[in-house]
């Protein structure tokens, strides 16, 4: 079963997300393992993750996989209850690499393999996960609320996160938004 958790900036998506994997993880007597994506850029992310990772407290396996999300997910096993947070990061991990290889601005080659790379992560999930064998939430930010950014690659990113948000929403069994860490159902089982 695939949970999509999506909420803005300190919503309470990855502590509501957390939470809900724990106790999918207890209910079924499995293992609750923690898919990370961030990765460490300057000293205030490096806060941010050891922050996330105190307030873990050992309670997760942890698995950082900041690119190869597709190779992480497809070796998932059964017994696990999986958390991925998240795909913002993930997505603006993907963008970023392109810029390095092109040294330059992001251009068509560069679009080419984002779109390729959403769509291989799609066909993962909802070929390893739609089952109910095996448990994913999934952590996003909702980024589309406001106004339309300034700058070609941050309109970039806001595109395709608006994107691959709905192309996870239409494969998930439930999907959660979180404002001011109150959580509302937009997708249960009973209304897919």
């Amino acid at each position: 079963m695939i949970h999509f958790v999506l909420g803005g900036a300190r919503s309470g998506k990855s502590h509501f997300a957390e939470q809900q994997a724990l106790l999918l993880a207890k209910k079924h007597n499995n293992n609750a393992i923690y898919v990370a994506t961030a990765t460490a850029t300057d000293d205030e992310m490096s806060a941010r993750i050891n922050k996330h990772q105190q307030d873990r407290n050992d309670l997760f396996q942890l698995i950082e996989s900041p690119l190869a999300l597709c190779t992480t997910l497809s070796e998932a096993q059964s017994g696990n209850v999986y958390l991925l947070d998240c795909l913002t990061l993930w997505l603006n991990n993907v963008i970023f690499s392109q810029q390095l290889l092109q040294n330059k601005t992001i251009e068509q080659k560069a679009e080419h393999h984002l779109i390729e790379e959403i769509e291989q992560l799609i066909q993962t999930l909802d070929r390893k996960f739609s089952s109910k064998e095996l448990d994913i939430i999934i952590v996003s930010n909702e980024i589309g609320l406001g106004v339309v950014p300034m700058g070609e690659s941050t309109r970039l990113f806001v595109d395709y996160c608006g994107w691959l948000n709905q192309q996870v929403a239409r494969i998930s069994q439930q999907v959660t938004l979180l404002t001011a860490g109150l959580p509302l159902s937009l997708k249960s089982n009973n209304n897919k």
